[in-house]
C-alpha cells in the first residue's frame, strides 16, 4: 500500500489509561464503523485497497499512554481529510478516555517530489563536477597547491613557514592538520604528532601566543593535558565532536578557530571536548550550536597565524567576541516570547538550552528530548496536549505567550505567561 499511498494521516494519541496497540485499532474499526456510510467505511477501504495498514506506537507511563498512529490512503484530498476527520471522533479506546488528534496530512508524492530534486541536485553537483568549475575554482585550486608546498619542519615537526617568525602559533596534532591549515591561510600551525609533546614544541609556546587546535576525540584531550604539561597553552578550540581537524572544510575550520576560549575556562574540565558542541564545534554555517556562557566569552587575541577566513595575512588573527546567550529564565524569555521569535526552547535546570525549533513543534521537542527538559519558553498558547506530555516527562515550568483552556491542569508543572514572569521578575 505505502507504493500506491497518496496521503498519510498522522495523528497523536492520548489516553488516561494504559493501553496497548491491537485497542487502539480495535477502537478505530469499532467507532468509526456506520459512521460514515459504506463507501467511506473503514473494513471496505481496507479491503478496497485504498486504505492502508494502521501504524500504531504507543508507550505507557505515569498511568498515562501516549503514541501516534499513521494511517495511508489512496482516497482523494475530500476523502482523506474526511476521514482523518472521523478518526478524532474516537473517545475512548479499550476502557480509557482517549483523544486522538491529526497533527497532519502528508502528500507522499510531494515528498517523493522533493526527494528527486534533492537527488538531482546532488548529481548536478557530482556528475558535471569537472565541466562546470569557473575560472575562480581553478585560481583557488592552483593557489591551495601553492601553499601545500609551503610545509616546512621546525627543528624536525611539521610546521607552516611563519611559525620561526610568528608571535602567535597554532598546535595541531600532525602533519595533515597542517596541510589544511596551509590550504585555507593559516601559515602558523605546527604539528605535535601524537599525544607524546616533543620539547620543541613546548619551549616554543612559551614565547608565544598559543592556540592548541585539535581533534574532537578522546585523543584531542590526552594532547591538550600532554601540551599544558610541557607547554604554555592561551586559547583552545577543538574540532566539531568525533571529527577531525584534517576533515574540516574552510568555513567549519576558520569558525572553529574564532570560538577558541581561553584555556584556563577549560582547564579543570573532566572531557575538555564539551567545547566541541559549546565553542569550537560548528554546524558548518560558522555558528555555534548551544553554545553556553563560558564558552562564547571569548576575547579576541591573535591566536591564528595572522591569517583571516579568505586565507590572508591579518595581524589581528582570527578571535572574535560573540554575544552570550541568556543565563536566566527571564532572559530566555525575553529573547524568544518578546523578541517574536515564534519558536520554542527548552532548558536544563541551570536555564542552559539544550534544544530549539518552531512553536507548532514543541509537542514533539518535548517528547522526543534525549533528556527530559526542565523548562519550556514558547512564543506561542500552552495547550492541554503540551500541558500532558510536560507532566509526563517531567518538566517543571512552562512560559508561553498566552495560555488556552485546560480540561485539567497537572499541579507538578508550573504554568506562566511571559508577561506574569517578567513582571514578577521586575517586582
Amino acid at each position: 500500500m505505502q507504493d500506491t499511498a497518496k496521503y498519510l494521516i498522522h495523528a497523536d494519541i492520548t489516553t488516561d489509561g494504559i493501553v496497548e496497540r491491537s485497542d487502539v485499532v480495535g477502537a478505530v474499526f469499532g467507532q468509526t464503523e456506520g459512521l460514515l456510510g459504506d463507501e467511506l467505511d473503514l473494513r471496505e477501504l481496507q479491503d478496497s485497497s485504498k486504505v492502508g495498514r494502521i501504524d500504531v506506537d504507543v508507550d505507557s507511563e505515569n498511568g498515562q499512554s501516549f503514541g501516534r498512529m499513521t494511517v495511508a490512503t489512496s482516497l482523494d484530498q475530500v476523502e482523506t481529510a474526511i476521514l482523518a476527520a472521523a478518526l478524532e471522533t474516537i473517545d475512548r479506546v479499550g476502557p480509557c478516555r482517549s483523544t486522538i488528534e491529526v497533527r497532519r496530512i502528508e502528500d507522499v508524492r510531494a515528498a517523493r517530489r522533493r526527494e528527486v530534486v534533492e537527488r538531482a541536485k546532488t548529481l548536478l553537483t557530482e556528475a558535471f563536477d569537472g565541466s562546470m568549475r569557473s575560472s575562480h575554482d581553478l585560481v583557488e585550486e592552483v593557489r591551495e597547491a601553492v601553499r601545500v608546498e609551503d610545509i616546512t619542519e621546525y627543528e624536525g615537526l611539521p610546521a607552516g613557514p611563519n611559525v620561526a617568525d610568528s608571535d602567535a602559533i597554532v598546535v595541531v596534532e600532525g602533519r595533515a592538520d597542517v596541510l589544511t591549515l596551509l590550504r585555507y591561510g593559516v601559515k602558523n600551525a605546527i604539528a605535535a604528532e601524537g599525544t607524546d609533546v616533543p620539547d620543541a614544541v613546548g619551549s616554543l609556546t612559551e614565547e608565544r601566543t598559543v592556540t592548541a587546535f585539535l581533534d574532537g576525540d578522546r585523543g584531542g584531550e590526552l594532547v591538550l593535558k600532554e601540551l599544558a604539561q610541557v607547554g604554555e597553552v592561551d586559547y583552545v578550540a577543538f574540532a566539531p565532536e568525533d571529527r577531525s581537524v584534517e576533515d574540516l572544510d574552510r568555513r567549519t575550520a576558520m569558525a572553529a578557530l574564532r570560538e577558541k576560549v581561553p584555556y584556563h575556562s577549560v582547564a579543570d574540565l573532566e572531557t575538555p571536548s564539551d567545547l566541541a558542541t559549546d565553542a569550537g564545534a560548528v554546524d558548518g554555517t560558522g555558528a555555534a550550536p548551544g553554545s553556553s556562557p563560558a564558552t562564547t566569552s571569548t576575547a579576541a587575541a591573535p591566536a591564528a597565524d595572522g591569517s583571516d577566513a579568505n586565507g590572508t595575512d591579518d595581524a589581528d588573527g582570527v578571535g572574535d567576541e560573540t554575544a552570550a546567550p541568556p543565563e536566566t529564565l527571564p532572559g530566555h524569555v525575553r529573547a524568544v516570547v518578546e523578541g517574536g521569535t515564534g519558536g520554542a526552547r527548552l532548558l536544563d535546570a541551570e536555564f542552559r538550552s539544550v534544544a530549539e525549533g518552531d512553536a507548532g513543534e514543541v509537542f514533539d521537542l518535548v517528547a522526543d528530548a534525549a533528556e527530559p527538559p526542565a523548562a519550556v519558553v514558547l512564543d506561542g498558547e500552552i495547550d492541554q496536549r503540551l500541558l500532558d506530555v510536560a507532566a509526563q516527562r517531567g518538566v517543571e515550568q512552562v512560559v508561553a505567550a498566552s495560555t488556552g483552556e485546560f480540561v485539567k491542569q497537572p499541579t507538578s508543572v508550573r504554568v506562566r505567561t511571559a508577561a506574569q514572569l517578567l513582571a514578577a521578575n521586575e517586582a
